[in-house]
This record gives structure tokens, sequence and C-alpha cells, in this order.
């Protein structure tokens, strides 16, 4: 944050940040990514 690399506000971090509808989104989206690799996989075989 001292550096400027990020923004400090703006973006929550997955999974520590406080809102539930963040936590809740970012769930959504762990679990939509591992359907996806689990269909590629099952393709390819």
């Amino acid at each position: 944050m001292v550096l400027g690399l990020a923004p400090v506000i703006g973006i929550p971090l997955p999974f520590f940040s406080y809102g539930g509808s963040s936590l809740l989104g970012f769930t959504f989206l762990i679990a939509v990514l591992l359907k996806l690799d689990s269909e590629r996989f099952s393709i390819l075989r």
C-alpha cells in the first residue's frame, strides 16, 4: 500500500473481506471454475 502498486480501497480480498456478498461471490466463482475444470478433464479422457 505504501508503494502504490495496488489500490488501497475498492477491491475486496478473496475470502478475507468482512462482507458477506464478497464471500458469496468468490465462493460462486471458485465453484464455477472447479466445474469448468472437471468438465474439461472429463472431455479429455
